[in-house]
């Protein structure tokens, strides 16, 4: 099952979830049945890393993102996806602009999804340090709750 997770740049929110989604199913021993990409809507950093600030945090809680490129994700990536996961409102109604019709059904706002507040992922970018830490804490909790949800899906016959 390939799970998409989109954020504004890629920089910041859609990287570090896609990292700490990867590092949650590997510890479940499902890596080999998930795969986690990231994108932004806008090509603002295409092929730079994540943020300074993001990377900063990732790296206190033991996340390595230094390998992380940013990406624009075209209808095609939504083609290609099982699921897309939007950080906030925005990404989704984006993400609804840009996919086919044919995909619409797997487009969801992430929080929500998992049953989660706020119903938006913050946008850390034009905060202070706090932010970062703030987003990387509930980022990890959604991780967590992400990869207890996936299995479901991977037993209704999701690839």
């Amino acid at each position: 099952m390939k799970i998409a997770m989109v954020c504004t740049g890629n920089i910041c929110r859609s990287p570090l979830i896609e990292e700490l989604a990867r590092m949650q199913a590997d510890k479940a021993g499902l890596g080999g049945r998930l795969w986690f990409e990231s994108f932004g809507t806008h090509d603002y950093h295409i092929g730079k890393g994540a943020d300074r600030r993001t990377v900063a945090t990732a790296r206190r809680f033991g996340v390595d993102l230094d390998r992380h490129r940013a990406r624009q994700i075209s209808a095609d990536d939504c083609l290609r996806a099982d699921l897309l996961l939007a950080m906030d409102a925005g990404h989704e109604q984006w993400l609804r602009a840009l996919a086919p019709a044919r995909a619409h059904d797997r487009i969801r706002l992430f929080l929500p999804w998992l049953g989660m507040t706020p119903r938006d992922v913050p946008d850390p970018y034009y905060g202070d340090d706090d932010g970062f830490i703030a987003v990387h804490q509930l980022l990890d909790e959604a991780s967590q709750r992400l990869i207890q949800r996936l299995p479901a899906l991977l037993d209704d016959g999701h690839r």
